[in-house]
């Protein structure tokens, strides 16, 4: 994949994440993609889990603000460095979150695999 074409994805996933869209990020990813939340448990697998996964995530979130830098390309794979603040409703307190996505797409942009690694700051 060449740099445009994961900048266009991580922009219609930061819109996903920002709008609170399950359908919108699922979207982002073919009927059995594998998507990773951490490196250390099973991957939520197919379209359709991922919309439950974000469904679930974004519950209670508010006021969500993302950020990303792309660090490399190749022929399939993009890895981004990522930032992410957002309100966490049951709380009342912010959270922010800094991470990495490794992320693989087919020849139609569609992610297929979807790693990321994150930590809470603060």
């Amino acid at each position: 994949m060449d740099r445009a074409t994961f900048e266009n994805w991580l922009e219609a996933y930061k819109r996903a994440w920002e709008d609170r869209d399950p359908g919108a990020a699922a979207d982002l990813f073919t009927a059995d993609a594998n998507y990773y939340e951490t490196p250390f448990d099973a991957p939520v697998r197919s379209r359709e889990g991922i919309r439950d996964y974000w469904s679930d995530a974004t519950r209670y979130q508010d006021g969500i603000e993302f950020s990303y830098e792309v660090l490399a390309t190749t022929e399939n794979v993009g890895i981004a460095h990522w930032h992410t603040e957002f309100t966490r409703l049951t709380t009342n307190s912010t959270i922010e979150l800094d991470g990495l996505f490794v992320v693989e797409l087919d020849a139609d942009g569609n992610c297929t695999v979807f790693r990321e690694w994150w930590h809470k700051i603060g």
